[in-house]
């Protein structure tokens, strides 16, 4: 192929490539559970794409093509790659609200997991790929923080199955195809992995659409108690049998009480010490959080997804990870006000 061929389809192959890299990265993601490797897959997807372009024949969509590399690649990064849970996953919550918050405390089975936590997903990445406002909430459902975690405990083959068939809507011959199977095992790895997702996903009623103007308030008013170290407020804003998540803290906490036990004494300590700057991740509202150091700065601290339900924050994930405010947009000190 002659330099000028060979750049006129690489050309091609970007401008329509390009338009899929979100939906790419969203199944990347709910593969693999974090947004970082979710990213370093589809870059892995295009440019094996790319460099075998030349050959492509089109019997199929460039679409399917592309999601049959980028489900094998995630395929082969599972293999050398553990399971990214969260700490309610690894054991039961923390009794005191006060113990047990080494980092580098040592989970189940002797390992220690902290670099192999869940991500959250900033919602952004997808609502601005889609036109069709149904579309955008079917997507976010799919992409709730509970459900990720769920499926990080299939096998690799089921979870593809799973996502393909009854996130994506994809026909099981298709996914047979685009897995080197047949029909019938993909039904048959279908059937297992829903019976297994069932047992950790989340109930029907926590994926209902919510009330904007009434969960707005409530997130004001969190936000509001959090950054004034006002617990007596928060507890107020807590379902009783609310969570509490910190990765990568492997202790977690459930019951409202002890959440706020927790936070009097080691996190919210004093007015200011924290600002929270909204976000949506996976589907769910959420707050960047800055942490003030001691030249009275803030700096990138982490992401907190919550879910909400019946008027209460029923769930916080914690994730205190400064990195991952950069897959939101946001810069390592917030905005000036």
């Amino acid at each position: 192929m002659t330099a000028e061929l060979m750049s006129g389809a690489s050309e091609e192959f970007i401008r329509l490539a390009d338009p899929l890299r979100p939906e790419l990265l969203a199944l990347c993601y709910r593969m693999l559970g974090s947004v970082h490797d979710a990213e370093d897959q589809v870059q892995e997807t295009l440019i094996r794409a790319w460099r075998s372009y030349g050959d492509f024949q089109g019997r199929s969509s460039l679409r399917t093509w592309l999601y049959r590399i980028a489900a094998n690649c995630c395929l082969r990064a599972m293999e050398s790659r553990r399971r990214r849970p969260l700490p309610s996953g690894l054991g039961e919550p923390g009794g005191t609200g006060t113990a047990g918050l080494d980092t580098e405390q040592e989970v189940p089975g002797g390992r220690l997991m902290e670099a192999d936590w869940l991500q959250p997903f900033p919602d952004s990445v997808l609502d601005g790929s889609m036109a069709d406002p149904a579309a955008v909430v079917m997507s976010r459902d799919s992409m709730r923080l509970a459900l990720i975690a769920a499926l990080q405990y299939l096998p690799g083959r089921q979870r593809a199955v799973l996502i393909l068939r009854d996130v994506l809507g994809w026909p099981a011959a298709e996914v047979a195809g685009l897995l080197g199977t047949t029909t019938v095992a993909v039904n048959s790895s279908l059937q297992r992995a829903r019976e297994q997702l069932r047992k950790a996903a989340p109930v029907p009623e926590q994926l209902t659409e919510p009330d904007e103007a009434a969960d707005r308030a409530l997130l004001d008013r969190y936000a509001a108690a959090f950054e004034q170290a006002d617990v007596a407020a928060l507890t107020g804003l807590l379902a009783r049998d609310a969570t509490f998540e910190m990765p990568p803290i492997v202790t977690w906490f459930a019951g409202r009480d002890n959440i706020t036990r927790f936070l009097a004494a080691r996190v919210l300590t004093e007015p200011s010490r924290f600002r929270l700057i909204p976000v949506a991740a996976n589907g769910q509202p959420g707050f960047a959080a800055y942490l003030r150091d001691d030249s009275g700065r803030y700096q990138a601290h982490g992401i907190q997804v919550l879910t909400l339900a019946g008027g209460r924050v029923r769930g916080v994930v914690a994730f205190n990870d400064p990195a991952l405010l950069a897959s939101f947009g946001l810069p390592a000190q917030p905005p000036a006000g």
